[in-house]
């Protein structure tokens, strides 16, 4: 920070206006705390959003392997970026679920995008609701391979249970980017509603998040 002049140090000028008044690539040099010799950390972090063109959702869909082989990014460099865009994941989920209900699938896509649009490999999740549509738990219940994972239907109906569910939304994502689902995609969901109607839990829909896209089983009037 000290290769830059006084009232150009991030630090000091979050101190005297705010983090609002800071660019991303200021903000990211506070993070990560230095640069390189003959290279300031806001030009390193100026040149590792210039790879994403700016963009915070492409910066968080880079690997430690990539991120560490930019110039001046090491290992703890490159876990601090990780760390602050899962924060950032997480922070926009809470606000999501906290300003509304899960009672449409465009409502629940959002909630669930900032968890799953990055994501390389697929993972199925339940959403536990309550009787007025509101989310009592976010439950990861599997996690597999890039283009598929196993689906154990009695892990899901034992979480159900233990988190005393009302009703509940099954998601997945499709890391390849296509919404469109597959045969196992079609069979688990049958098996799915079919095992949940026999101890009383809706299953409410099945949505496939595939980057800022979507499937709704319910909106296609497949549920």
């Amino acid at each position: 920070m000290t290769q830059l002049p006084a009232d150009e140090r991030p630090r000091e000028k979050l101190m005297n206006l705010g983090p609002e008044a800071l660019t991303n690539a200021e903000l990211l040099a506070i993070l990560i705390g230095s640069g390189t010799p003959g290279e300031s950390v806001v030009g390193l972090t100026q040149r590792l959003l210039a790879h994403v063109d700016g963009n915070l959702i492409e910066l968080g869909k880079l690997s430690l392997k990539e991120l560490m082989s930019f110039k001046g990014i090491g290992e703890a460099k490159a876990i601090t970026i990780k760390a602050a865009c899962e924060l950032g994941n997480r922070r926009a989920m809470e606000k999501s679920a906290q300003f509304f209900r899960m009672t449409s699938s465009e409502s629940v896509a959002e909630y669930l995008k900032h968890q799953m649009r990055e994501l390389p490999h697929e993972e199925c999740r339940i959403l536990v609701l309550d009787n007025a549509l509101r989310l009592k738990a976010n439950v990861l219940v599997s996690k597999g391979a890039a283009d598929k994972t196993l689906v154990d239907i009695r892990t899901i109906l034992y979480e159900l249970i233990q988190h005393r569910a009302v009703r509940f939304i099954f998601a997945h994502n499709h890391p390849a980017g296509s919404t469109q689902p597959s045969a196992q995609d079609n069979d688990i969901t049958r098996r799915l509603k079919a095992a949940a109607e026999a101890i009383q839990i809706p299953l409410v829909d099945h949505i496939i998040i595939a980057g800022d896209t979507y499937y709704s089983y319910a909106d296609e009037g497949r549920l």
